[in-house]
């Protein structure tokens, strides 16, 4: 089932405080004086956030925007009243619709959750149990939370994935959540938060994974139901573009307070803060840069008719014997050139084939017919049956960072063991690396000793990316890595992997959705549609729109999104609480 977030044992004590804003008549949600802390093994407490207060009046929505660990996904977690293992409530309050809800128990606490307010997770596999199909998923979410029941329970969850823009519902609902992209697994799990229909809903970075034709088409099923129905919003994201299209006030936090707060037009157009300007300045821009390798280097990694199908192999035999047709390839007649010392860019819409040829180049997946080849030498089957060289050489940073880093091991532990097994370095000098691999991504050496779920979304992807710099790849493979990133650590990332591209000559296959970021990085790119490829271009061909109708689809996308945000944030209204 779609896990219910578990309580945490809390006091309250009310201390209310306001920041620079004015009374709105009646608050939907008040969030006053609110302080969250971590207890570390020595006994301390870290404060996560500390002393915010906002409040919103029904329908309205507000935006959360921060660098990773900044504590937005806290105050999220909180107006579900759910604290992250470890955490505790130091002081203040959190009201929705007038009740005080770190005091609900048991029933009301599962009413509350679903009904009155849902959350939607920046990592959907959080949130989905791996052995039930999403039909099966969605239909215990329906039952309690909407009350429908018999054979409508079905025809609503197929409605609610039709409502969030996912191509062949009923075929998708009889899967499972592996065999989704991470695009895919998302929208379901929006479909979910909203079969309750609930006043408040609390968006955790939710179009992350989500191409920009897809995120265009969320958020505004998002903002019907949010105009329909009335609801209060509170979306949490480090996308600026969207939250200036959904939001009408924002905060910016940072070190778990809040440094500016006000109409989004007001934040975004005149920061007052240092920190709110360096934001708005690295917002990425559709523009190519310098590349210093030389895109004409000898090849390094090619696919030639590259083919896979999900559920093929040994699961023919018992898809024939229950008279069930042959799943459509994932990826059809796939074949590219990468040159040593360069990146390739994919692109393409959630579901495309991204992911699964990423995964089939790492090695997380095997089964496919055609050729890979890594230095003319056949780069195929699982990693872990491939030579100890090649598994070094040929690393990957996958899209949901908690999903691939062992929940039992700490950040020392994650990032040492690779440096330990593939360059026998002792375990004092392994931690001396990693501690420089940790400040190369702007993270404290503090977090060696914590565990992956105590670190906040982008954290766990920076340790992710640390892990495999560790190997000192000769190819790295990036599944949507700067997805969970704020725009300033984004820049960062993208700096330090042009670094190691030159210094070192390695080659990137750089998966994402985010055009500025793939035209930045890139020296070609792929465009993948329903795992055929459409166009391998320059970035320069893919901005001046040569390539085929799909890709000139995908930038007109973009340009419209970013124009619809620009024009929406003029519209907002001037209420500032």
């Amino acid at each position: 089932m779609l896990h219910s977030l578990a309580t945490s044992p809390i006091r309250s004590v009310p201390t209310p405080t306001e920041i620079q804003t004015k009374e709105i008549a009646v608050d939907h949600v008040s969030v006053d004086g609110l302080s969250i802390g971590f207890r570390d093994e020595e006994g301390s407490i870290r404060h996560a956030v500390k002393n915010i207060s906002f409040s919103l009046a029904r329908g309205e929505t507000l935006g959360i925007v921060g660098e990773s660990g900044s504590g937005k996904s806290t105050v999220a977690r909180a107006l579900m009243a759910y604290l992250r293992p470890g955490a505790q409530i130091m002081a203040g309050k959190v009201t929705v619709a007038n009740q005080d809800i770190f005091q609900h128990r048991d029933r009301a606490l599962r009413s509350y959750r679903g009904q009155t307010a849902a959350l939607v997770p920046q990592n959907p596999l959080s949130s989905l149990t791996p052995h039930m199909t999403i039909l099966a998923q969605l239909r215990e979410v329906i039952v309690q939370n909407s009350g429908v029941h018999g054979p409508h329970v079905d025809q609503r969850a197929i409605e609610l994935l039709e409502r969030t823009g996912l191509p062949e519902p009923l075929t998708l609902a009889k899967r499972y959540p592996h065999e989704l992209s991470g695009g895919q697994r998302q929208r379901v799990v929006i479909a979910a938060a909203l079969a309750g229909e609930p006043e408040l809903i609390i968006l955790d970075e939710p179009t992350t994974a989500l191409d920009k034709t897809v995120e265009s088409q969320v958020l505004d099923l998002v903002a019907g139901i949010q105009q329909r129905l009335g609801t209060t919003l509170v979306y949490v994201s480090h996308d600026l573009h969207v939250i200036a299209r959904m939001c009408q006030r924002v905060l910016v936090m940072r070190d778990g307070e809040i440094v500016e707060g006000g109409t989004t037009e007001q934040v975004f157009k005149h920061p007052q803060s240092t920190y709110a300007r360096e934001l708005v300045q690295s917002i990425p821009k559709l523009e190519v840069s310098a590349h210093m390798s030389d895109p004409n280097s000898p090849v390094h990694l090619c696919a030639r008719n590259l083919r896979f199908s999900h559920n093929a192999g040994g699961h023919r035999l018992i898809a024939r014997l229950m008279r069930r047709t042959s799943p459509a390839p994932t990826l059809q007649e796939i074949s590219f050139d990468l040159g040593r010392g360069t990146t390739l860019g994919i692109v393409g819409e959630s579901g495309s084939g991204k992911s699964t040829l990423a995964s089939l180049i790492a090695g997380a997946l095997a089964g496919h017919d055609g050729r890979i080849e890594l230095d003319n030498t056949a780069l195929s089957g699982l990693a872990r049956s491939r030579p100890i060289e090649q598994r070094r050489s040929v690393q990957m940073v996958f899209q949901d960072p908690l999903s691939s880093l062992n929940p039992c091991h700490s950040v020392a532990e994650l990032i040492t063991r690779p440096l330990m097994l593939f360059f026998g370095m002792t375990r004092a000098s392994a931690r001396a690396r990693a501690c420089e691999l940790l400040e190369e991504l702007e993270l404290s050496p503090d977090l060696l000793e914590r565990f992956p779920q105590q670190l906040s979304g982008g954290q766990q992807q920076r340790i992710a990316i640390a892990r495999a710099f560790a190997c000192e790849p000769e190819l790295l493979i990036c599944d949507e890595i700067t997805s969970a990133l704020d725009v300033t650590v984004q820049a960062q990332v993208i700096l330090l992997m042009q670094r190691l591209q030159q210094d070192r000559g390695t080659s990137f296959v750089f998966i994402s959705h985010d055009l500025p970021v793939v035209v930045r990085m890139s020296h070609r790119i792929l465009v993948l549609n329903k795992g055929c490829v459409m166009d391998n271009l320059t970035p320069n061909e893919l901005i001046d729109g040569q390539g085929s109708p799909y890709s000139r689809t995908l930038l007109a996308a973009f340009r419209a999104n970013a124009s619809k945000n620009t024009a929406s944030s003029q519209r907002n209204p001037q209420n500032v609480n």
